[in-house]
């Protein structure tokens, strides 16, 4: 049994979220309102002067547009700070969305942290003379939870790294390090968060407990699907559906989306099967009627001998799904964002059943709904929904084109929902870039769709006489090396 997680409580993830939604032209006004009234309840509540400056200032702040001043401060070109690109969605936001900017409340906001940081000072000098490490230590940490509170994310960082060589005990060091991955994480900065999740895991692997190891991979599956790795990303984001208690990191609405999102767009058929389709974790959120309440209970189980079990999923019986999954899992109740909102999973619902089950009219409807409402509107997933869009397009094109040789392209078309042009300029695309194995011929009667699927004996063939060619082209430069320094040695 390892110790309960530390410094996990800050910065708090969802400003990041609310940030990215003021900048986000996809965002209803509505949501965008709603953002700005949270992040600056937020900024009031936690007295986060450096935050604010960092985002509202008129001539440094980030959600500032480019050259927009205030009265007292005429507009000049801005130089973004390099993180900046990661809490954003455009580089220009308008000033309708911008947070405005209150001198008052940033010089009151400066005077109350400066009063907190000598409480820490003194405190801090007298566990020096009166206390032991224990309590010079906790003094440490409390300075350093007060950088990523209020936002400051060099001084965090610093504030961190020396409370990390003071400390001697693993799991505090393995949760300091996941606490400059979390700001890392705020900021957009994926150099930091790789270069300290492979620190972390350094550390986990040196004798670190179940808990850190689980919470780890929750950390690592999410830093990839920032990075496209949906691939490396859904094992570990499917994993953590069962054991998930990084409550600082997401909401565990937001982990089912990320693990079904990476799982439908990288596993191959068979485990888009047995991991996604047929996981009780997503049954209990995707699922009908049913199944929900046998996943729930235990009772339904994944395996490969479920094969109908999603059949009887219809649109209509997803529609009526919105699931609070606030109260969902144990341990990290004082980290839950009490204003999250019902999640909508139906699209998702509807994406893994038609997909699966081959329903593709029905898949591309879906597909638009999952843009609209989980691609453009989240700040991990929004960086990458086009290339998403795109390869679950061609994963869709690629298992109906695997079962047959010839297909006609008007009644493709008719099976997606879309025009013969589309179809042919989409498909044209893939076929292009060697994605799709197969010719579209035009030229007489309606179009037609030819595969041309290479048998994987004569594959493996090919790639054997290729190898060998490799090989034999290696040993001749050797030979010739070998020969030229023998003469030289005569």
């Amino acid at each position: 049994m390892g110790s309960d997680p530390q410094y996990a409580k800050w910065p708090l993830l969802p400003l990041a979220q609310h940030v990215f939604t003021l900048t986000n032209p996809y965002a209803p006004r509505p949501a965008q309102q709603l953002a700005a009234k949270n992040l600056q309840d937020a900024i009031s509540e936690h007295k986060m002067a450096p935050l604010y400056r960092y985002l509202a200032h008129p001539l440094e702040g980030i959600l500032n547009a480019a050259g927009e001043g205030s009265a007292s401060a005429p507009g000049k070109p801005l130089s973004r700070k390099a993180s900046a690109a990661g809490m954003i969605a455009t580089k220009s936001p308008t000033s309708s969305t911008a947070l405005p900017w209150d001198e008052a409340l940033y010089q009151s906001l400066q005077a109350e942290n400066e009063k907190e940081l000598d409480e820490f000072q003194k405190e801090e000098d007298e566990a020096v003379e009166k206390a032991g490490d224990t309590e010079i230590m906790a003094a440490k940490g409390k300075r350093a939870e007060f950088w990523a509170k209020v936002g400051d994310k060099e001084k965090s960082i610093a504030a961190y790294e020396d409370l990390f060589e003071k400390t001697g005990v693993l799991g505090t060091k393995i949760d300091i390090v996941l606490a400059i991955v979390r700001m890392g994480l705020f900021y957009g900065d994926k150099q930091l968060v790789k270069k300290h999740l492979e620190r972390a895991k350094t550390l986990v692997e040196g004798g670190g407990d179940w808990d850190r190891r689980n919470r780890l991979k929750a950390y690592e599956g999410l830093h990839l699907l920032t990075l496209r790795s949906h691939n490396l990303a859904a094992p570990l984001l499917l994993d953590s559906l069962s054991t998930f208690t990084s409550y600082e990191l997401c909401s565990y609405s937001n982990l089912v989306v990320y693990s079904v999102l990476a799982g439908s767009v990288s596993l191959k058929r068979v485990d888009f099967k047995s991991k996604v389709v047929d996981a009780p974790e997503i049954k209990a959120i995707l699922g009908d009627g049913d199944d929900k309440i046998l996943a729930l209970s235990g009772a339904l189980s994944a395996g490969p001998g479920t094969d109908t079990s999603m059949q009887d999923a219809t649109p209509a019986t997803a529609k009526t799904m919105a699931v609070n999954l606030t109260t969902l899992g144990t341990g990290g109740e004082q980290h839950l964002d009490t204003s999250e909102v019902a999640v909508d999973f139906s699209p998702l619902a509807q994406l893994v059943s038609s997909l699966y089950n081959g329903r593709y009219k029905l898949f591309f409807q879906a597909l638009a709904l999952v843009e609209e409402q989980f691609l453009t509107q989240d700040r991990y997933l929004h960086e990458h929904k086009n290339w998403f869009i795109r390869e679950m397009r061609l994963r869709a094109y690629q298992q109906l084109l695997q079962s047959y040789r010839v297909v006609g392209l008007d009644s493709m078309a008719n099976d997606f929902g879309v025009t013969v042009d589309f179809l042919d300029r989409d498909l044209a695309k893939f076929i292009a870039g060697g994605r799709i194995p197969c010719t579209i011929d035009r030229v007489s009667g309606k179009g037609v769709i030819e595969t041309n699927r290479p048998d994987d004996k004569n594959k493996q063939y090919q790639d054997v006489v290729r190898q060998g060619d490799q090989l034999i082209t290696k040993l001749q430069k050797y030979g010739q090396a070998v020969r030229l320094r023998g003469s030289e040695r005569a």
